[in-house]
C-alpha cells in the first residue's frame, strides 16, 4: 500500500445513507458485518447496483478517519465505520482505488480486495471436496498473483464450520473485521485477494464458528514458510523461482532401479548432527556443504532426515508437526532448503523426508479445533485422540484432510524434489486400538479393529505417488506383521515402497546384548528373520529410535569389556550389511558413541580422535564400498534367490554361514559371534578354486585383532554342508568375513 494525498475536490454523495439504510435485509447485514458476523461479506462490500443507472460503492474501514473513492469523497454512515459512495455506473475503474487518512494521521492508497471476482475455479473447489485435488497447495494457502494487472497474495483455507473467516496480519494491525473473506458455498473453503501485500508480510487466519461463536486465530494449514518458533505466524512467499542444478540427478531418477540398486541411507536430526561453536544451529546451506563433505566419503547413497516440516517444539525432533507445506524456520528460509535438497543432488547424494500423517499436536494457534470445533482431527476422541502422545488423529474419513495430506506429499516432492518419503508410525494408523484399552476404542463397521479409512487413504496416497512419480520412495515405518505393506495396492496391498524391518532389528539387538557364552540358547533370533524375509521389501534400521530414552548407544548395548564392545559393533555392521535388504543407520552410528544421543547439541566428533571409534567409522566407509561396488548384495535384496543358507544350525560354536547371489555374482559371509579364534573352521564352497577374503571386520584397520586368512583361501574336495567343495578358514573373535570367488577377470 502507497501513500497518497485526498481529492479536496471530492463531494460525498449525501444520499448514500438513505440508499443503504432503506433497505432492512442489507442494514441487517451491514450490522453482522460490523460486528464481524457476516457469513459473505461481498453482500455488502465492493460495487452493487443502485438506482437509476448508478452504482453505490460501500466500503468497510475501521481506523479510517476520512476515505475517497478515486478522488471522489466517501460519506461515513453515522456511528460506524462505513463509507459509502454512489456514482454513475462506469465513472469508475473495475479495480477502482481507495485513498485514505486513518486516525493516526497516515495516509495511504490501495485497490479495494472487494472489486475482485472469486479467483479459485469452480473445478478446483469440486476436486477438493472429492478429495481428489493432488495439488490443493496451489490454490489454498497465500499465493502471490497478478489479477487484472494488479499484484497481491490470494488467501484461501478451509473452514466450514466458520461463520466467518478473515485474513488478519501485520499489513492491517491483524484486525479481524478488515479483510473479512468470501466463502465459497457448500465447499466449505473461504478465499479473499488482497491487492499490494509484500513477501515476507506476518499473516493468520481469524475464524469465528457458527454454532459456539468462538473466535479462534489459526497459523495457515497450507502455509509455506513460518515465523521462528516461538513465535507461530505464517510469512508470505516471493514469487521469484528458484534456481535449481540438479536436472541430471532428475533424469538419472527416472531410470532408478531401486529394488536392484544398493540403497544406504544415513538418518540425520539437522538440530543435532553439527551446530556452529556458540550451540547454535547451522543454516540449510551450510549444513549442504557439510554434510556432502562428510558423506560422500563414507558411501552413503541417501540421507533421511527427522522431520523437517515447521514443528514449535524442539524436543520434539520434529514430529509434532503444525506446518505441513513449510520447511522449519530454524535452519533458514525455504529457498535454503531447496538449496540443500539440489547440493546434495548434484554431489549424487539423495534426500529423504520424514513425514508425520499419523497424528498433529493440540497447540491452539494451528490445526486443532481449526474452526472453532474438530475439523482436521475426529471429533470422537476414542478416534481423534492419541493417548500415548498426547495428540490430535487426522480424520482419515473425511476428502479434504486425505486431500491435505497427499497434496502436502505432493508438495515436498514436486517443490523441493524429495526423492523419498518415510511415513512415521504407520501402525497407529492401521489399528483403531492401537495403544489403547479395552472400551477405549470404536470398532470399524465389520466389528473390526482396523481403521478402514486409514487404509484407504494410504493406499490413495501411495498409488498418487506411484502415477505421477514412480520412483519416488515410499517407506513405511510399521510395526506389526500388517501383510503386504510393500505390495501394489491392486494386489490388496498397501503400495508402500518399502518397510522397516523392526522385527529383524529387534531380534538382532536382543541377540546382541547377550554374552556370547549364552548366545548359543538365542541362535533362533540370528535365523528366524528368513522365515518371513522376502514377503516385504524390507530396510534394516538401525535408527535414531534405538539410541535414546535410556535405550543405550548401539556401543552399549554391547556386552563384555572395551575391546569386545567394539568387536561385536562392528560384528553387528556386518551383520547388517551382509543380509538381505536396504541399509539404514542413525547419525552418529558410525562413531560408536558411549552417550545416547542428544538433540540439544551437536555429536561428539571429538570421537574421532580415537583409533577404536575412527575405525568403526572406516569400516562403516568400507561396508558401504562393498555393499555397492557387489552385485550379490545389493542385486536381489527383495528376491529369495538372493539369499542362501549354507550353514545355520551351528547353534554350539555360535556361527551362521550364507551365500548372497545374482547371476553369475556371489559372496559367501562367515559370521562368528563368540570371542574365540576359530581355526580351520571348515564351511561349504559353492564355487570350486581360489576364493578372496575380500572384507574382514576384524582387520586391525578397524580396531580388530587382525585375525583372518591372509588374503586368498582355495577349496578342498571334500563335501561340506551340502556343497561339494568345501574350505577351511580361521573365523575372527567376534568377527565376520566376506569371501568372493577369484575369477580369470580379477
Amino acid at each position: 500500500m502507497k501513500e497518497s494525498g485526498l481529492s479536496k475536490n471530492s463531494v460525498g454523495d449525501i444520499t448514500n445513507r438513505t440508499r443503504l439504510l432503506a433497505n432492512p435485509a442489507l442494514t441487517y447485514d451491514l450490522q453482522r458485518l460490523t460486528s464481524g458476523r457476516l457469513h459473505d461479506p461481498f453482500t455488502v462490500l465492493g460495487r452493487h447496483p443502485a438506482d437509476d443507472g448508478q452504482e453505490t460503492i460501500t466500503v468497510f474501514g475501521p481506523h479510517i478517519e476520512t476515505l475517497s473513492i478515486e478522488g471522489r469523497s466517501a460519506e461515513r454512515i453515522e456511528g460506524s465505520d462505513l463509507f459509502v459512495l454512489t456514482v454513475p455506473n462506469g465513472a469508475l475503474p473495475r479495480h477502482y482505488r481507495l485513498q485514505a487518512l486513518d486516525k493516526t494521521g497516515h495516509r495511504f492508497e490501495f485497490h479495494d480486495p472487494y472489486s475482485f471476482e472469486a479467483q479459485i475455479p469452480e473445478f478446483d473447489l469440486h476436486l477438493f471436496s472429492e478429495g481428489k485435488h493432488l495439488h490443493a497447495y496451489r490454490y489454498l494457502g497465500a499465493h502471490r498473483r497478478v489479477v487484472d494487472g494488479v499484484p497481491g497474495v490470494l488467501f484461501a483455507t478451509w473452514a466450514p464450520h466458520a461463520e466467518r473467516v478473515s485474513v488478519i496480519g501485520d499489513f492491517n494491525q491483524w484486525d479481524g473485521l478488515r479483510h473479512p473473506m468470501r466463502n465459497r458455498g457448500g465447499s466449505g473453503i473461504w478465499e479473499l485477494f488482497i491487492p499490494e501485500i509484500e513477501p515476507g508480510a506476518a499473516y493468520k487466519f481469524e475464524l469465528r464458528n457458527r454454532d459456539s461463536g468462538v473466535v479462534v486465530e489459526k497459523t495457515d494449514p497450507y502455509g509455506q514458510r513460518f515465523e521462528l518458533r516461538p513465535r507461530t505466524a505464517s510469512l508470505i512467499m516471493s514469487d521469484t523461482p528458484f534456481e535449481w542444478r540438479d536436472h541430471d540427478w532428475l533424469e538419472e531418477r527416472q531410470h532408478f532401479d531401486w529394488q536392484h540398486a544398493p540403497v544406504s541411507i544415513y538418518e540425520l536430526h539437522l538440530g543435532s548432527w553439527r551446530r556452529d561453536p556458540a550451540n547454535q544451529f547451522l543454516n540449510y546451506r551450510d549444513l549442504a556443504k557439510q554434510l556432502v563433505d562428510y558423506l560422500k566419503p563414507l558411501g552413503f547413497t541417501h540421507i533421511e532426515l527427522l522431520p523437517v516440516t515447521e514443528h514449535p517444539l524442539d524436543e520434539s525432533w520434529g514430529y509434532q508437526v503444525t506446518g505441513y507445506y513449510a520447511p522449519t524456520s530454524r535452519f533458514g528460509e525455504p529457498d535454503d532448503f531447496r538449496f540443500f535438497v539440489d547440493y546434495l543432488h548434484r554431489h549424487g547424494i539423495g534426500v529423504i523426508l520424514d513425514w508425520v500423517p499419523a497424528h498433529f499436536p493440540k497447540d491452539d494457534w494451528a490445526l486443532s479445533n481449526f474452526d472453532g470445533a474438530p475439523l482436521y482431527e475426529h471429533a470422537d476422541p476414542r478416534r481423534g485422540e492419541h493417548r500415548d502422545w498426547g495428540t490430535k488423529i487426522f480424520d482419515y474419513g473425511r476428502n479434504e484432510v486425505r486431500n491435505f495430506l497427499i497434496s502436502s506429499a505432493m508438495y515436498w516432492i514436486e517443490e523441493f524434489h524429495i526423492d523419498g518419503i518415510r511415513v512415521d508410525a504407520v501402525a497407529s494408523m492401521l489399528y483403531l486400538d492401537y495403544s489403547r484399552e479395552p472400551g477405549d476404542w470404536i470398532p470399524n463397521i465389520h466389528g473390526g479393529n482396523e481403521n478402514l479409512e486409514a487404509i484407504e487413504f494410504i493406499r490413495h496416497l501411495n498409488a498418487a505417488i506411484g502415477t505421477h512419480h514412480p520412483n519416488v520412495l515410499m517407506i513405511a515405518e510399521e510395526s506389526t506383521s500388517w501383510p503386504r505393506v510393500s505390495r501394489p495396492t491392486w494386489l490388496g496391498g498397501l503400495g508402500f515402497s518399502m518397510k522397516w524391518n523392526m522385527g529383524w532389528m529387534h531380534d538382532t539387538l536382543e541377540y546382541f546384548s547377550k554374552d556370547p557364552v549364552y548366545r548359543h540358547y538365542h541362535h533362533d533370533k540370528l535365523t528366524f528373520g528368513m522365515l518371513y524375509c522376502f514377503s516385504e521389501n524390507f530396510v534394516l534400521p538401525f535408527s535414531h529410535d534405538e539410541v535414546v530414552h535410556g535405550k543405550g548407544s548401539l556401543i552399549n548395548k554391547m556386552p563384555g569389556d572395551r575391546w569386545q564392545k567394539f568387536a561385536n559393533l562392528r560384528l553387528l555392521f556386518t551383520f547388517q550389511y551382509s543380509y538381505p535388504g536396504k541399509k539404514l543407520n542413525f547419525m552418529g552410528n558410525e562413531l560408536a558413541p558411549f552417550e545416547e544421543w542428544n538433540h540439544s547439541q551437536s555429536l561428539a566428533w571429538s570421537y574421532l580422535d580415537h583409533d577404536e571409534h575412527a575405525g568403526v567409522q572406516r569400516l562403516i566407509a568400507d561396508l558401504n564400498t562393498i555393499y555397492s561396488r557387489q552385485p550379490a548384495l545389493h542385486g536381489l535384496d527383495f528376491e529369495a534367490q538372493g539369499f542362501e543358507w549354507i550353514d545355520c544350525h551351528d547353534s554350539a560354536q555360535s556361527v551362521i554361514v550364507f551365500q548372497r547371489l545374482q547371476g553369475e555374482h556371489r559372496v559367501v559371509v562367515a559370521l562368528n559371534f563368540t570371542p574365540v579364534v576359530r581355526s580351520h573352521y571348515r564351511i561349504g564352497a559353492p564355487v570350486a578354486g581360489a576364493w578372496q577374503e575380500i572384507f574382514n571386520s576384524d582387520s586391525e584397520y578397524y580396531g580388530g585383532s587382525n585375525a583372518g586368512n591372509l588374503g586368498t583361501l582355495r577349496t578342498e574336495d571334500q563335501p561340506w554342508m551340502n556343497q561339494q567343495q568345501s574350505l577351511s578358514l580361521t573365523l575372527p573373535p567376534l568377527g565376520g568375513i566376506i569371501l568372493k570367488p577369484v575369477t580369470e577377470q580379477q
